[in-house]
């Protein structure tokens, strides 16, 4: 039984999704066709069959009611003759009492039983003559019976017809089926088809680009397989997207990484030669390697921290933004001496938590309080604050420096984007990007406006907490 199993299994593994269900499909109307044809001549040679008895019974009550001060004979004898009248006799419980005449139809201990009341009237199927015929023995008064009997060959012959006809009508609403199910399984899966061309197109020339063609149709009333494809499409637009920006990434980086590790190498050669160079000038290019070292470093963290996908759920919790944001202000002042940080904590937002990993909060802070230090004057602020709006907690960094341009406002946030102004100063053009990409890994939305009387200022939007 298992091999069995395992066969068919094997079977249908190797039959394509269109045949199995033409098969199926031509299978399942096949069944009803050939159910429906042996229903009907069931039910046909029933009737028939139960239309000769019911000639049959009628024969009897006729003789009966012609013949009840008559005694044994045999009222009509022409057995013989197709479509004839039945052929009836009378028979006494006694067989002393028989006529001269000989029974035309066979008489047996039953018909006397009948005759003398002991059994009831019954049907039979006798051969006469070489014909089948139908017989019907009923008491129709006490001592006496009455044999009726009629050919059935047109009863067999009307059966054998509509045998052969059903048949015939089986047959060809199977072979309709077949075509059927070959019709729906080929209109049904052509989505699955192209869908499946699509994706075999798109493995071998690795180009995203191509789409599926969708039905003409309103909109709303799709079927199953075409919202399919459609939902196969959005994925391939998306899958396209994503290859884009990872291409505009690869490119972004090896621009940007050009012109430090050009600087790297320029430098390392001429440490290499540091019996010709003076002291001082050792040292300058000592200094320049590290601080190109790490810019280098940095530029290569923050391009792996892009890369990265969201946080994982497992990392969440509840992180305190107050806690977070005099943290990052502290850290911040560390680095940036120069620069007066200020924090202001509303009351409400004092104790306020949202879901989220501390260190890459952290992360998005420090980058918004170096961007804001490294635009702000000698000596000028840097103004932070925690503030609730409508139940959700916004993160405020403003600066005094020169603010954004109009032009730039669209683009802060992009990747390697750096503003005719910022041209001049470190940094490598990700440290927005980062910004965004962990607050809307959080479910935050970062927006970066021109504070009034000069500056910018950035906002953190976040959530309300659930």
């Amino acid at each position: 039984m298992s091999a069995r199993r395992s066969l068919g299994a094997r079977w249908r593994r190797r039959r394509p999704l269109r045949t199995r269900l033409a098969l199926v499909a031509s299978a399942a109307v096949a069944v009803v066709v050939v159910g429906v044809c042996t229903a009907a001549f069931v039910v046909l040679r029933y009737e028939l069959n139960r239309q000769l008895d019911l000639s049959l019974s009628q024969a009897v009550r006729g003789v009966g009611g012609d013949v009840q001060d008559e005694g044994p004979q045999v009222v009509s004898g022409e057995c013989r003759l197709l479509g004839s009248p039945a052929c009836t006799q009378i028979v006494p419980a006694d067989p002393a009492d028989d006529p001269d005449r000989p029974y035309l139809l066979p008489v047996t201990r039953g018909t006397r039983d009948v005759a003398a009341g002991r059994r009831p009237a019954a049907y039979k199927d006798i051969s006469f003559q070489g014909h089948r015929m139908r017989l019907l023995t009923e008491s129709v008064r006490e001592g006496q019976a009455v044999q009726a009997a009629l050919r059935a060959d047109t009863v067999d012959d009307g059966v054998r017809q509509a045998g052969q006809l059903l048949g015939v009508v089986g047959a060809a609403g199977v072979l309709v089926a077949a075509g059927l199910g070959y019709w729906v399984s080929r209109t049904g899966l052509a989505p699955v088809a192209r869908l499946t061309a699509t994706a075999e197109r798109i493995a071998a020339t690795r180009d995203a680009r191509h789409r599926i063609e969708l039905p003409p149709g309103p909109p709303g009333r799709e079927d199953e397989v075409t919202r399919l494809a459609s939902s196969f499409n959005t994925m391939l637009g998306e899958l396209e997207q994503s290859v884009a920006a990872q291409r505009q990434l690869v490119a972004d980086a090896s621009h940007e990484l050009r012109t430090p590790l050009t600087a790297l190498r320029t430098n390392a050669e001429l440490l290499a030669r540091g019996d010709r160079l003076t002291a001082a000038q050792r040292e300058r290019a000592a200094g320049a390697l590290g601080r190109q070292i790490r810019e280098v470093g940095q530029l290569v963290g923050d391009l792996i921290e892009l890369a990265r996908d969201e946080e994982p759920q497992p990392l969440l919790e509840d992180v305190m933004l107050a806690g977070l944001l005099e943290y990052g202000v502290a850290a911040a002042r560390e680095h940036w001496p120069a620069v007066a940080f200020t924090v202001e904590v509303s009351p409400e937002a004092s104790r306020l938590t949202v879901p989220g990993v501390p260190s890459r909060l952290s992360r998005m802070l420090g980058n918004l309080l170096d961007n804001a230090a490294k635009f702000s004057p000698q000596g000028g602020p840097v103004e932070t604050a925690l503030t609730v709006e409508g139940g959700a907690p916004h993160l405020v960094v403003r600066d005094h420096g020169p603010g954004i341009a109009a032009a730039d406002l669209p683009y802060v946030f992009d990747r390697f984007y750096r503003a005719d102004a910022a041209r001049a100063l470190p940094g490598s053009g990700l440290g927005l990007a980062m910004v965004r990409r962990i607050a809307q890994a959080h479910g935050a939305e970062p927006e970066a406006g021109r504070a009034p009387g000069g500056g910018a200022v950035f906002t953190i939007r976040f959530p309300r907490p659930g």
